[in-house]
C-alpha cells in the first residue's frame, strides 16, 4: 500500500515539473505581448499621421494654423522693435539746431523708431513660420508635397494675369486666404466671375 502511494506521488511530481516550464513560457509570452502593446499605444500620434497621406481638409487646417502662428509672432516682434527703437533713439544726444538730412532730429528719430517696429513686423512671419515648421517637423515632408500640389491647383484655376484690371486686381491671386474647402470653392467662383467679366465686359 505504501509503495503504491509513493509511486503515485512520484508520478504527480514529475507531471507538475513538466508542466511548469510551459506555464512560465506562456507567462513570458503574455508579458512580452503586453509590453509591445503598451509601446505601440505610447507612440506619438504624429508618427501615425506622418505615415499617412494628409487629406485636403487637414491640410487646409494646418495651413490656417501656420498663418495663425505667423500672426501671433508678428505682433510681439513689432512691439519689441518699437520698444527697442524707442530705447535706442530716445537715449541719443540730440541737438534741435542740427537737422539730420534736413529733418528735425526728433522727427527723424521718430521715423527711425517706427521703422524698427516695421522691421519687427516683417521679421515676425519668418520667425513664426520657422517655429511652426519645427513643431510640425514629423509631417513636414507631406505638408510640403501638399503645398506644391495646392499651388499647382491655384496656378491652374486662377485668372490669367494678362486679364487683370489695374483698378480691380484679381481676388486673392495666390490663394493665401483659403483656409477651408468652402473658402476654396468660393475662391473658384470668384475667379470664374472675374474671368467672365474680363472676357465679356458689360456694355
Amino acid at each position: 500500500m505504501e509503495s503504491c502511494l509513493v509511486g503515485a506521488l512520484r508520478h504527480s511530481t514529475r507531471q507538475a515539473v513538466r508542466k511548469t516550464p510551459n506555464v512560465l513560457a506562456r507567462g513570458k509570452s503574455t508579458a512580452a505581448n503586453a509590453a509591445q502593446t503598451t509601446r505601440s499605444a505610447a507612440k506619438p500620434a504624429t508618427e501615425t499621421i506622418s505615415a499617412e497621406d494628409i487629406s485636403w481638409p487637414q491640410y487646409l487646417n494646418i495651413k490656417k494654423s501656420k498663418r495663425t502662428w505667423q500672426t501671433a509672432v508678428t505682433i510681439p516682434c513689432a512691439l519689441l522693435g518699437l520698444a527697442g527703437g524707442a530705447v535706442y533713439f530716445g537715449n541719443l544726444d540730440t541737438d534741435p539746431m542740427k537737422p539730420i538730412w534736413g529733418i528735425d532730429p526728433f522727427f527723424f528719430y521718430g521715423f527711425c523708431t517706427v521703422g524698427c517696429a516695421g522691421a519687427g513686423a516683417l521679421i515676425g512671419p519668418t520667425i513664426g513660420g520657422s517655429i511652426w515648421r519645427f513643431t510640425h517637423r514629423r509631417v513636414l515632408m507631406h505638408i510640403d508635397a501638399k503645398d506644391r500640389e495646392f499651388f499647382r491647383r491655384i496656378a491652374k484655376n486662377r485668372v490669367d494675369v494678362s486679364l487683370q484690371n489695374p483698378t480691380q486686381p484679381v481676388p486673392d491671386y495666390y490663394g493665401e486666404k483659403i483656409g477651408s474647402l468652402h473658402q476654396y470653392r468660393q475662391w473658384l467662383r470668384d475667379q470664374s466671375k472675374y474671368r467672365h467679366k474680363a472676357l465679356l465686359p458689360e456694355e
